[in-house]
Order: structure tokens, then sequence, then C-alpha cells
């Protein structure tokens, strides 16, 4: 018996978009054409593929695990045909993430997963708006939160350490105590999960009275604005790793008090897990967010040293 392979394509076109009418837009096809070839292939494997979500689709068991079987092999199959006509493969992943993590962490990065993944082409899309997955095209996103978002796949991307730093040059690195800090202008991230009236409370301080402070909208602006000179900081160790490492922001504060916390989470829909290219993302992101924490780890044994001696820690 012959292999119904245009209707095999046909499925994996429509379990890939989770829409007929999406999936018929990219194949060139009528939505009648579409669902005509999954019900000969449904009725050539006797068993349902495909049922109806509201306005979508989703895969029914069957449909699953045949999905997963299929999946690799006609990426494959496609790559190989472009290269037999003269074409790199080209495979587009959509990663939305947050400006300041994008601009900080990820960046600094990202060649290597792009030296790795050649023919990934990678779009990112920097913004703090969460995705709505149902209806924009992105594969997977780093999202800033809590975690707590329902039917998602959400994995915490790591233990941020918040704590107070400033340019080497406005103060020099444990020679505040946490009260000093009321004298001098500290800098607001409006948007982060630690806040400065959090950290004074955290560390029994209750201001007296209010100090002077200049507001950002995004902990880039923060952090850059601290590299400056123009005040302290209060941010995560994880935003800051470059400056931290390049010694452009040091800790001030002696014994400075650090609240940990996972504020950035690997997020996207459980069934975009299925495609080689979000797994390859993700497990990179995985090896890069160890090695940061082995060298933090360093880091922050270091800055813990500086601080009880009083020195610099570059």
């Amino acid at each position: 018996m012959a292999v119904p392979l245009r209707a095999i394509g046909v499925f994996h076109a429509v379990a890939r978009s989770a829409s007929i009418s999406k999936a018929a837009g990219d194949l060139g096809v009528t939505p009648s054409a579409v669902s005509q070839q999954i019900h000969s292939l449904e009725a050539l494997l006797g068993t349902s593929l495909l049922v109806k979500a509201g306005r979508r689709i989703k895969l029914t068991e069957a449909g699953e695990r045949y999905f997963d079987m299929i999946a690799d092999q006609m990426e494959r199959i496609v790559e190989a045909t472009d290269r037999l006509r003269g074409h790199h493969a080209v495979t587009v992943l959509t990663v939305r993430i947050t400006p300041t993590l994008a601009t900080k962490w990820l960046l600094p990065r990202l060649s290597t997963f792009v030296e790795r993944h050649p023919h990934f082409e990678i779009r990112l899309d920097g913004t703090n708006e969460p995705t709505d997955f149902g209806r924009e095209d992105v594969h997977v996103e780093i999202r800033h939160g809590t975690g707590q978002w329902r039917g998602l796949y959400v994995e915490g991307l790591a233990e941020e350490r918040f704590f107070p730093v400033c340019s080497p040059a406005y103060a020099k690195a444990a020679s505040l105590s946490a009260e000093a800090l009321l004298d001098h202008r500290l800098i607001h991230s409006v948007k982060a999960q630690v806040q400065w009236p959090a950290w004074f409370k955290a560390v029994g301080i209750a201001p007296d009275r209010r100090w002077r402070r200049v507001l950002f909208d995004r902990s880039h602006m923060a952090i850059d604005a601290a590299v400056g000179g123009m005040g302290i900081a209060l941010e995560s160790d994880l935003m800051m790793a470059r400056e931290l490492r390049d010694g452009a922001l040091i800790c001030p504060v002696a014994r400075a008090h650090e609240v940990p916390i996972v504020t950035q989470w690997i997020v996207c829909p459980h069934d975009h897990l299925r495609h080689a290219k979000v797994r390859a993302f993700i497990d990179w992101v995985r090896e890069e967010r160890d090695r940061w924490a082995a060298s933090a780890g360093r880091k922050a044994a270091r800055i813990r040293r500086a601080n009880r001696a009083g020195e610099s820690f570059r």
C-alpha cells in the first residue's frame, strides 16, 4: 500500500499550527482541501487525529502520538528538500523576552546559540507584554512575573539575588551602612519585584524621611544609570551579571542583605515542546543559566568577602 505522504504532510502542518485555516494558508490550499486530507488519513489509520476546541483544533491522544513519531522526520525531509534545491534550510524561531533580560543577559550570550544552530532564524521580540499563544506566532517566551500562568509550561529561569549596587566611582565597596543609603539618591526600577521599601523593611529600617530618588520603568535603564554614577540601585545579579563581572558595579553596603527570588520564567504551550527548535532553545538557555549560576556563586562569595573586609571586588 502506498504511503499517503501528502496527507501526512498536511496533518503535520495542521498539528504544528493548531489551525486548519493557518495550515491551509501555509500550504497554499483551501481549508476544505486540508480537511479532506485529514479525513482520508484518519480513515486509513482507523482513528481520529484531531478534535475541535472552540475555534481551534487540538490533537487527540492518538494524534499526539502520531505527531511525536513523525515531527522530526518531517522537519528533516523539508531540510533535505531545500538543500537539494540549492537553498539553506531555515527554521524560524520566535522568542519573546523582557527588554532588560534581552539586553543585559541574553544578547551577550546569543552568539553561541546561533553558531550551534546556523539553520535557525532567530527573531527576538523584546517586550513585557505576555504572549497570547492562541493568537500570536511566538514559539517560546521568557516572561517576567510570579510564574502563575495556568495551562502553560512554566519553568523558573534562575534564582536571582537583589542587593544595592553603584559605580565604584560613586562609593567604595562595603563603605556604607544600610542606614546611610537614605542620604544618597536611590534609583528605582518601578516594575521590579523587589523594591527599596521592601529591602529597608527586610534589614529592619523604617525610613523617617523621604529619600531622594529617580525612577525608571525598565531595569536596564536603572542599571545603566547606576553605572553612570547617578546613585544607588537595587537590582538583580542576573540582570547586571556583565556589570558585576566587569567591575562597573559594586555593592557599597557592608554586610548587604540579599533578597533571593525567581522573577523570570520560561513559558510556552505544552505542545510547543514537541518542536525541535523550541527544545533546542530551552536546552541552551538552561546551559547558559547553569554556567551563569556557577559564575554568580563565585562572584557572590567574593562580594561577601569584600564586604567583610571593606575592600573592592573587581
